[in-house]
């Protein structure tokens, strides 16, 4: 690997830490609308970055081919609405483990790019993470039901998006990260018009104000410049295995927030997780 793609890799690894962030962010918000809290933390995110980009002087950046803007927007928005509708429809403990089929679905989708070639390395790293996850966001096991179809479905939506997006994103390989910040503000707009349009308006207490300005800032801010990088610029299936670790730090966090209680199943699905990593990226590899 390049050094240049192992940065770029370095730097998309950065938001599966800030994404690690999410589930704690969003206990610690708990009473506020999806769609309100969407639509705050994603402004937040888009006007930060269009800060920095006019401060460089860079706002003719800004534009994107209509193909690149689309993406950009579907993939970010599309993600959090089949997010929420499948937390609404579905246990959590299940949407979660089909939405975290996305990392496995990247390593997979990657191997169809011009100039990449998934090897059984890769396939087998994200199988065992794959396995961590279930064990991690299971308990130990969990069976569907289909009373709760329509959460699975959307659940299995947000895998497919967020990962047809990460390989799609490639495609666009030429054009600077800074353009995600009209992407951001889009998604913003969109999600004001859900939010007037299904929920009603809750007035935030400044703890959950604090917590907005954490996720917009960092999970639901800064982490999709450095993704957006990463998965133009970095290597797609070692970040899609890499990205096993984000349940894992998840959990790890919740545990050291008194949010739950350790045992077995995180002992394991960490060493799953964490073999998987190593073996997708080729270190148990002869020769």
């Amino acid at each position: 690997m390049s050094d240049a793609r192992l940065r770029a890799t370095l730097t998309g690894a950065v938001a599966i830490l800030l994404w690690a962030t999410l589930a704690l962010g969003a206990t610690l918000s708990a009473g506020l609308p999806p769609f309100e809290l969407l639509a705050l933390t994603f402004s937040i995110g888009g006007l930060a970055g269009l800060a920095v980009v006019a401060r460089g002087g860079r706002l003719a950046r800004l534009r994107q081919p209509p193909a690149a803007f689309t993406l950009g927007v579907a993939g970010l928005f599309g993600y959090h609405f089949f997010y929420f509708v499948a937390l609404a429809h579905a246990p959590p403990v299940d949407a979660s483990l089909i939405n975290y089929l996305w990392p496995l679905l990247i390593v997979l989708f990657s191997g169809l790019l011009p100039g990449e070639r998934l090897q059984r390395h890769h396939l087998g790293g994200g199988l065992l993470g794959l396995a961590g996850a279930w064990v991690l966001i299971s308990g130990g096991g969990t069976a569907p039901r289909l009373e709760y179809l329509p959460g699975y479905v959307s659940a299995l939506a947000c895998a497919f998006v967020w990962s047809g997006y990460t390989v799609l994103n490639r495609r666009f390989a030429g054009l600077p990260t800074d353009g995600v910040a009209g992407q951001c503000l889009a998604v913003a707009v969109l999600a004001a018009l859900c939010h007037a349009a299904w929920e009603p308006t809750v007035r935030p207490s400044a703890v959950q104000w604090a917590v907005i300005g954490w996720l917009g800032l960092g999970p639901l801010g800064f982490a999709f410049y450095v993704w957006d990088h990463g998965s133009k610029h970095g290597d797609l299936q070692l970040l899609g295995v890499l990205s096993y670790a984000t349940p894992v730090l998840s959990t790890l966090l919740l545990l050291a927030a008194g949010r739950g209680e350790p045992g077995w199943p995180v002992a394991l699905a960490c060493a799953l997780i964490v073999g998987g990593a190593l073996l997708a990226s080729g270190r148990f590899r002869r020769g």
